[in-house]
């Protein structure tokens, strides 16, 4: 029989032990679980817009041309420009060339007004057309977005109802009759300051801005550094009219698929040799031409006097014969 000290004794055993039992139960929290993995997001893109060059004075007015039609299947048109350098402005012809990659489009480049200076805007390649400002470019580029055609699938389709294409050679083609000016109206050439177009980018243009970009192909810089070389595309050689406006195929412009603009002078031929000057004995026949360009001619040699004719001895005239002399009566022959 158990005492009340024993009792007490084992309540309190029973006690620690429950209470050991419990403490051993007991969890600590571990570290707190992983945050998730972040939503995907895509690799940042190429600058927006790139500033090539900056002047002082705003572009020409653009020219009005004809679209030469397009060479290639799958050729996309990119307009002419403007550019400019040490020696003023000097157009760009515009030109059909291959795009570098399926299923991106043109973006052209523009001259905006910023800061007191004009600068021009690069163009690029990418899946959709962003801004260049308003400037209403003709064939498809009427200031926003892009009319000519449309990838589908993989293959490029042309709208003919603005572009030109040998619909002989091409045959992916529709027709869709928007309100597109091929040629130019009103002809400004940039944005923003005093007599520019007055645009600015949408939305969807400003997301296309952010998208990646595509710099322009090797050919297209081909073009560029061939025409800086050539001095009938300067503007003060051809007082905004240039003879070679539009070309077929890049770089190339001579030839067939050359287009000028409306009213340019006619395109330089190649110098040809002079023939030698005919002696006319006229001394202003040797004068320098054009101001000196080609050397003068050597002076004329003075020229003798024509021999005079020779005079054919005439024939003397026969002899008469003698009369025989007359015979007295009574002489012998």
């Amino acid at each position: 029989m158990s005492t009340p000290f024993q009792k007490s004794l084992l309540c309190s055993l029973a006690a620690g032990s429950l209470l050991a039992g419990c403490v051993a139960t007991v969890r600590v929290p571990g570290p707190p679980p992983p945050p998730p993995p972040p939503a995907y997001a895509p690799p940042p893109a190429a600058a927006p817009v790139e500033v090539e060059v900056q002047a002082s004075e705003p572009p020409p007015p653009l020219p009005d041309y004809d679209q030469p039609p397009c060479p290639e299947d799958g050729w996309m048109w990119t307009p002419g420009y403007w550019a400019y350098s040490s020696g003023g402005y000097y157009w760009i012809p515009g030109t059909w060339v291959a795009p570098p990659r399926v299923g991106v489009l043109w973006t052209p480049g523009y001259w905006g007004f910023v800061g007191g200076v004009y600068m021009f805007h690069a163009g690029y390649w990418g899946p959709h057309i962003g801004f260049y400002g308003g400037v209403n470019y003709g064939f498809g580029y009427g200031g926003a977005g892009f009319e000519g055609g449309r990838w589908v699938g993989n293959s490029f389709a042309y709208n003919t109802a603005v572009v030109h294409v040998n619909t002989t050679v091409i045959h992916n083609t529709y027709v869709n009759n928007v309100t597109v000016n091929n040629v130019t109206v009103n002809k400004v050439s940039y944005n923003g300051g005093a007599g520019g177009v007055a645009a600015a980018p949408t939305p969807q243009e400003r997301a296309a801005m952010s998208e990646p970009h595509v710099p322009p192909t090797p050919a297209q810089k081909q073009h560029v550094a061939e025409a800086v070389r050539n001095p009938q595309l300067a503007a003060k050689a051809n007082g905004g009219h240039p003879a070679i406006a539009a070309t077929a195929r890049p770089a190339s412009f001579n030839g067939p698929g050359v287009v000028g603009a409306k009213g340019a002078p006619p395109r330089a031929a190649a110098p040809a040799a002079h023939p030698a000057p005919v002696n006319s004995g006229n001394p202003a026949a040797h004068a320098p031409v054009n101001g000196g360009a080609h050397p003068p001619a050597a002076a004329a040699r003075p020229q003798a006097a024509p021999p005079k004719p020779v005079q054919k001895a005439q024939p003397k005239p026969a002899a008469k014969p003698k009369a025989a002399p007359e015979r007295r009566e009574g002489e012998k022959p």
